[in-house]
């Protein structure tokens, strides 16, 4: 698993920082919904970027950025992530990690070792429905687990949720919700479904607005805020 994209600056990606946006190919899921299936489907057929240039030019551009958002695809699967990280934190710079939360190991360590500021886990649908996802096994106690681990940390979190029909509805809301209750963040997102990896889920009519925000309000039982983005 390589280092796939690099792209500028984001403010969004990053609440409250000026971050630069790197791609990591390959992911442990295939969701038919997922927004990035070149990362996902055909890694190999991207080039890798030398993680010595890409990390000169964080160097060069620490001045005006905050930090690196770093998403994919999915970074835990690579095990020079711990090492690259290092790297970046002796800049300077802040790291906030997108990931599917799947690797509790992995984030455990990066978490111990504080290299990781902001952490947003991706809450795709309820933890039974989860092996559906992949063609290969997929263990829903391994998110389970990394909730609970990141319960315990002292670490800027964000649990987002896409809303997919026919993967999330208010009944979903409210398993997750039991799942994350007292957590101080969860973002729900509008679907948007040009660019899905399936044939299905690009046909997939999104949700109304006013069904959004009636999920939020749910949502909003569980966790300490909870925001809408996308509509």
């Amino acid at each position: 698993m390589g280092i796939k994209g690099f792209q500028g600056t984001s403010l969004l990606d990053f609440p409250g920082r000026i971050a630069s946006l790197v791609f990591w190919g390959g992911c442990n899921l295939t969701c038919p919904f997922c927004h990035n299936p070149a990362l996902v489907l055909e890694p190999e057929a991207l080039p890798d970027l030398d993680r010595s240039e890409l990390l000169a030019g964080l160097a060069a551009r620490k001045s005006f950025i905050d930090g690196i958002v770093v998403s994919g695809g999915e970074p835990t699967l690579d095990r020079g992530l711990p090492d690259f990280l290092t790297r970046v934190k002796a800049l300077g710079l802040e790291v906030k990690l997108d990931t599917n939360g799947l690797a509790p190991k992995v984030l455990g360590e990066l978490i111990s070792r504080q290299l990781v500021d902001y952490l947003a886990i991706d809450l795709k649908t309820t933890p039974e429905r989860y092996p559906e996802l992949h063609a290969a096994p997929v263990s829903p106690g391994q998110l389970i687990e990394t909730i609970a681990l990141c319960g315990q940390a002292k670490i800027e979190l964000e649990y987002r949720t896409t809303c997919v029909p026919g993967w999330v509805d208010e009944g979903v809301i409210s398993v997750l919700g039991e799942l994350i209750n007292g957590s101080a963040f969860w973002a729900l997102q509008q679907y948007h479904p040009e660019h899905a990896l399936c044939a299905n889920a690009r046909a997939a009519v999104p949700y109304p607005p006013e069904r959004i925000q009636a999920m939020a309000e749910l949502a909003s039982r569980y966790a300490q805020r909870v925001m809408v983005r996308g509509l």
